[in-house]
């Protein structure tokens, strides 16, 4: 499942290519207003806080929500008290984009996360040239090269990278580039099966210092209570937030 997914998303990106070249979409990336700081939005605190997701559809549950107005869900994210706003860029399976994320960035004040299987620079200026202030990196679907060169230039762009992790030795690579944000997602990304107690089997060889999110199995507040006593500082919330209230379901999130 990975390995398509990201085969598809660089196709993707070579279509835009093709469209928008690299020398334009760096133009663009070096012309956006400076991103915000990210680490300091998610520090730890005295309760948790809440990336919020602008998700359309995923793979295992296919279509969530029709969203047709990606900015107004975000505002009420917002206003609801989540930290950042993560907006999906992917297409073909999760039903996004990068006007998605374009306009987010326009309608909140919140750091925006581009969502989406990133492995190239071009994707990175893309990011930033439509405002984002977070990338993500997907540790096991890069090489140790390709991962820290894409840290790398991320940090050059004034953005933070969000290092994505499943396993001890993916934490240990997250650690050895210097990342500042690392998730734990307990969704294995062959499979899409989910353990919610893999965050907690791995927190612990996140160092102080570093902040650590839980991502994926969030149905409930118990669930965002089960992270964050497993010692989540930050846990991203999709699914149960793009249906209903999301106001209210923040507001029981966040006092979990």
């Amino acid at each position: 499942m990975l390995s398509d997914l990201l085969t598809g998303a660089l196709q993707d990106a070579s279509e835009r290519r093709a469209v928008r070249s690299l020398s334009e979409v760096e133009a663009a990336a070096l012309s956006q207003s400076p991103a915000i700081d990210a680490l300091e939005a998610l520090a730890p605190a005295d309760r948790v806080k809440i990336i919020a997701e602008v998700k359309r559809a995923s793979p295992s549950r296919g279509a969530l929500a029709d969203i047709p107005d990606p900015a107004a869900l975000a505002v009420s994210y917002e206003a609801g008290g989540a930290s950042a706003v993560s907006v999906l860029t992917e297409m073909r399976r999760f039903g996004g984009s990068l006007a998605d994320l374009e306009a987010v960035r326009a309608a909140v004040r919140l750091p925006v996360l581009r969502k989406d299987f990133i492995a190239e620079p071009y994707q990175v200026l893309e990011a930033r040239a439509a405002g984002a202030d977070i990338v993500l990196l997907i540790v096991a679907a890069l090489d140790q090269v390709t991962l820290s060169s894409l840290f790398d230039l991320s940090t050059q762009l004034g953005m933070t990278a969000l290092i994505e992790t499943h396993s001890a030795d993916e934490v240990s690579r997250a650690l050895d580039i210097g990342a500042g944000l690392i998730g734990v997602n307990a969704r294995d990304l062959t499979t899409f099966e989910l353990d919610q107690d893999l965050f907690g089997s791995l927190a612990d060889q996140i160092p102080s210092g570093v902040i650590r999110v839980a991502e994926s199995a969030v149905k409930t507040a118990a669930d965002v209570a089960h992270y964050r006593s497993a010692g989540a500082d930050v846990v991203l919330v999709g699914e149960a937030l793009v249906s209903g209230d999301p106001v209210r379901t923040l507001a029981e999130f966040l006092s979990a």
